[in-house]
């Protein structure tokens, strides 16, 4: 796949928050991130393409599905690297020595740190990609999901993020599990 039939995945309809923006603003700040390499930066820069480039609210396993389409699409010095990135954004759970892991999945999860206006309407996207489900089911499973970030030591496993975003990202956190209780 070229970058474009990449770009055209994330434009795909149904797509609110998980779309080319996304993609764009997570390249952003992997642009911010200082000491990685040039390697470093190809791996996270692929890492972050494919993500989410299977994304199907109804499915289990897009991380798996994009992991798999990465594996098979970019360069083969680089392609078990990026499935293994991609797999962690399934649980967002990083080994304390994975720089790479770190990196990526506080880039991932920094709009939770957003300012309120704009993670409120990340927020609302979300709800537009699940809007097959029921408001009491989609209640009840984005308070759980909200809560297992709430409850983390650590959000961010990267310093940087964690000091800028963590914060604001655990009173966002709190604001919406509020409104959804």
């Amino acid at each position: 796949m070229t970058r474009e039939e990449l770009a055209t995945a994330y434009t795909a309809p149904g797509r609110h928050y998980h779309n080319l923006a996304h993609i764009e603003d997570c390249l952003a700040l992997l642009a911010q991130v200082d000491g990685l390499s040039v390697h470093e930066r190809e791996i996270l820069s692929e890492a972050i393409w494919w993500h989410d480039v299977v994304y199907d609210p109804s499915r289990p396993d897009n991380e798996e599905l994009s992991a798999q389409l990465a594996e098979q699409h970019v360069r083969a010095d680089i392609s078990s690297e990026v499935g293994r990135l991609i797999r962690l954004t399934r649980t967002h759970d990083v080994q304390a020595d994975d720089r790479l892991g770190a990196v990526l999945i506080s880039i991932d999860l920094s709009i939770l740190g957003a300012k309120p206006a704009r993670y409120d309407a990340y927020a609302a996207a979300i709800r537009q990609e699940f809007i097959h489900v029921s408001d009491a089911d989609f209640r009840a499973g984005r308070a759980a999901v909200l809560r297992r970030f709430a409850a983390r030591a650590v959000i961010y496993p990267e310093a940087g993020f964690a000091e800028k975003y963590d914060r604001r990202a655990r009173d966002n956190l709190a604001r919406e599990l509020a409104s959804l209780c």
